[in-house]
């Protein structure tokens, strides 16, 4: 299933990101347009550009990226491909994850490198203020107050607007918010993955926005013949489309980020935001994992 509207994005209802920055519920996740292993240049600069710019056509209003996706490539492609922005588009960052190479990711959250990634992330996508910032990883060798505390601080100081976590725990959001407001958080979850289902009802009863990431995943559970498959057979849609569209039908406050570097699978991803699920066909998909 393509898409059927001019802005298909817009098909899957909004979500208020800490009560004041509406933005359509599926959006376009950045990580995809570097090189293998998330580092360096992509092989298509040029369609990288294409990705982007038609995200923002087909109704994308949430864009998440991250310093350390090349490191630096995703936010300076964003920066090349659509600045100046939408006064709709809010460009969610995320900081506190380093790269030595290749699929290599440490978190370094120490107060004055976490103050540094803001301010460079500012200056490569040429933002005044963040609309959302998120601490990409919890580094264990620093205090949470000090990693959530210094991001509170650049939210006094006009640098960034909301504040929000990445692969954090009920209890470390619950810590967090003595800290600062937090208004968005991102965790591994999909149709076939569900071990953050507790964080996801914690955000839902919390007016927290709930960004799962890896949403594609389908796995096994798509094999031929099976529920998945036959449900996507009877909506004329991909195995894809129909475990994005269980997100966004999952709860009013999930946010899924398909990413991808091909225009024609972007558009495909998008297609999921006009998929109507019943009750029943969500139930059944939810039993599945």
């Amino acid at each position: 299933m393509t898409q059927s509207t001019a802005r298909p994005a817009a098909a899957a209802g909004t979500f208020d990101i800490g009560g004041d920055l509406t933005v359509n519920r599926l959006g376009y996740g950045a990580m995809q347009l570097t090189g293998p292993g998330i580092w360096g240049v992509p092989s298509d600069p040029d369609e990288a550009v294409r990705v982007l710019r038609r995200a923002v056509e087909l109704g994308v209003t949430l864009i998440d990226t991250a310093d350390s996706y090349g490191p630096f490539v995703s936010e300076d492609l964003i920066a090349k491909a659509l600045a100046p922005y939408p006064d709709d588009l809010l460009i969610a960052t995320k900081g506190g994850l380093t790269r030595h190479g290749p699929d290599i990711w440490l978190p370094v959250g120490r107060p004055e490198y976490l103050r540094q990634c803001v301010e460079m992330s500012l200056r490569r996508l040429g933002l005044e203020r963040i609309g959302l910032y998120q601490l990409h990883r919890i580094d264990p060798q620093v205090p949470l107050e000090d990693q959530v505390g210094v991001l509170a601080e650049m939210q006094a100081e006009g640098k960034i607007a909301h504040i929000g976590l990445s692969e954090v725990s009920v209890a470390q959001i619950e810590a967090a918010r003595v800290i600062a407001p937090i208004a968005t958080v991102q965790n591994l979850y999909n149709l076939t993955e569900r071990g953050s289902q507790e964080v996801l009802e914690y955000c839902e009863g919390n007016g927290i926005g709930f960004i799962p990431w890896f949403p594609l995943a389908t796995g096994e559970l798509a094999r031929p013949g099976s529920v998945l498959a036959s449900a996507a057979a009877d909506h004329g849609a991909s195995a894809a489309q129909l475990a994005l569209a269980w997100l966004l039908h999952r709860s009013p406050v999930v946010l899924p980020i398909p990413g991808t570097s091909s225009t024609a699978h972007l558009e495909e991803n998008l297609g999921a935001a006009e998929i109507g699920l019943s009750g029943e066909e969500v139930d059944r998909l939810t039993a599945l994992a």
